[in-house]
């Protein structure tokens, strides 16, 4: 089985994936609410005014290393014969832990002090909220990558 990366890292398939991995973000951060919710929708307003075009460099810049950190969990459902989706919400922990280590380490590089800054201030409820998403990433996955089952 082809890895995440050589399946939809290049080309169309890597170009439709950003874009739906953009509407995702968006629909994440719509549905967040209290408190938390608050504080994710108005980071989310900082960086998408940084200027036109941010998020989508931001989500190209980062998605060969989310596949890279993805793809264990996704050849796991491919011999378990599983759906993606269903295989990533069950390990949505370890998916959460994966993604943030590459932002993580993204983060600590950022040049721009309110980039730093906002995570910064964001990563202590991080994983929860990761782990929240695990459903429509799962499917983002079903939906571009190949078959499981």
């Amino acid at each position: 089985m082809l890895s995440l990366r050589e399946q939809l890292g290049a080309g169309e398939k890597r170009d439709r994936l950003i874009e739906d991995g953009l509407k995702v973000l968006d629909d994440e951060v719509a549905d967040k609410g209290g408190i938390s919710g608050l504080a994710v929708k108005g980071a989310y307003k900082v960086v998408k005014s940084i200027k036109p075009g941010f998020l989508k460099e931001v989500v190209d810049h980062l998605l060969d290393d989310f596949l890279e950190s993805l793809n264990p969990i996704y050849q796991e459902a491919a011999e378990q014969k599983k759906l993606a989706s269903r295989h990533l919400v069950d390990n949505s922990g370890r998916a959460a832990d994966a993604l943030l280590a590459v932002t993580d380490k993204r983060a600590a590089k950022a040049q721009r002090a309110v980039i730093k800054s906002t995570y910064e201030k964001l990563r202590p409820m991080a994983k929860k909220q990761v782990e929240a998403a695990a459903p429509r990433m799962g499917q983002l996955l079903d939906r571009h990558a190949a078959p499981t089952s």
